[in-house]
């Protein structure tokens, strides 16, 4: 039998579930460095998913709490796309993946965590970065720290 340690889960196995919209709310603590928030635009800001699937995985969301690509203005539509590119330039010099997924889930049934505060989701991949452990046993493994992908981000933005 082969162990997958991954010792910053305990802190969310463990932890109180937060009430209200982690978007709305970790913006507003002026806690960047602790809530991984990379980078803040005037309508959207950037930040690492606390739970990612891959080094690197990055959020980017409207601080305006709304559900749908639709409902974002012009202005915050425009401004998000830009800081998606410019997410996928900073992954790109930082770590080097040989591609990327992007997107958004829209809806519970579409597999949103969060879903009623779009969000879209950059994530980098490397050639064998999944293998058969996602299939056989529905395990992810994560190569790296959330702390260390942030300082290696930090600042690039």
């Amino acid at each position: 039998m082969k162990y997958i340690w991954a010792p910053w889960r305990i802190q969310y196995i463990q932890g109180e579930k937060p009430s209200g919209c982690i978007l709305c709310d970790k913006p507003k603590e002026n806690k960047d460095a602790e809530n991984y928030i990379l980078f803040r635009a005037e309508l959207n800001f950037i930040m690492l998913n606390s739970y990612p699937y891959n080094p690197g995985h990055l959020l980017i969301a409207p601080y305006r709490h709304v559900a749908t690509p639709e409902d974002l203005t012009p202005a915050e539509r425009n401004e998000h796309f830009k800081l998606v590119s410019r997410g996928i330039t900073v992954l790109k010099e930082a770590f080097q993946p040989g591609g990327f997924n992007f997107g958004a889930n829209l809806g519970k049934v579409a597999g949103a965590g969060i879903d009623d505060h779009f969000h879209s989701h950059i994530v980098p991949r490397w050639q064998g970065d999944t293998n058969y452990i996602p299939v056989l046993s529905d395990v992810r493994v994560v190569p790296q720290a959330l702390a260390d992908t942030y300082r290696a981000l930090a600042g690039k933005f």
